[in-house]
C-alpha cells in the first residue's frame, strides 16, 4: 500500500493505493475508493528475493558435525577447513582434556585442536600438509 499527497490548483488530494493488477488500479482518493483503468499493462518491479545457501552448522550445535562422537569411541572432527600444520600425538597414547592434539591453519591463522575428553588415540586419520574440511574426522579416540 503506498499514500501520496497531491495538490492540483489549490485543492489537497490524499490517495491510497491499495492494489495494481494489470491494467487496473484499486485505490481511495480523499477516503472514496475508486478502480481505475489504464490505457497500457503497467509492469510491477519485483523485489529479488535473497535466498541464503544453507549454512554448515557450528561444530558445537549440530550432533552430525560435533567435535567429538562417543559412539564406539570419540571421533575428533575438524571444527573449520584448513590445513594440517602438526600432529602431536600418535597412535596410543593416552591424552587427558585439553591436551593439545593437532595444529590446524585456518584462513592464516594456527588453531589448536584440542582434546575435549581423556581416552587413549585409536587411530590419526590426517597427516601434516593434509587439507581437511569442516566436520572431517582427523582422529579416533577410545
Amino acid at each position: 500500500m503506498k499514500n501520496y499527497k497531491f495538490t492540483i490548483h489549490g485543492t489537497q488530494y490524499e490517495v491510497e493505493i491499495n492494489s495494481v493488477e494489470d491494467q487496473t488500479i484499486k485505490l481511495n482518493l480523499n477516503g472514496t475508493p475508486y478502480e481505475v483503468k489504464v490505457d497500457k499493462e503497467i509492469k510491477q518491479t519485483k523485489t529479488p528475493k535473497l535466498v541464503r545457501p544453507v549454512a554448515v552448522p557450528s561444530t558445537e550445535a549440530d550432533a552430525k558435525v560435533a567435535r567429538t562422537n562417543a559412539a564406539g569411541g570419540a571421533e575428533v572432527k575438524s571444527p573449520l577447513p584448513g590445513t594440517v600444520l602438526d600432529v602431536m600425538v600418535k597412535e596410543g597414547d593416552t591424552v587427558k582434556v585439553g591436551q593439545h592434539l593437532l595444529l590446524l591453519e585456518a584462513m592464516k591463522m594456527e588453531n589448536n585442536i584440542d582434546s575435549d575428553k581423556e581416552g587413549v588415540v585409536k587411530s590419526i586419520k590426517v597427516r601434516k600438509g593434509d587439507a581437511v574440511m569442516e566436520g572431517d574426522v582427523l582422529i579416533v579416540m577410545e
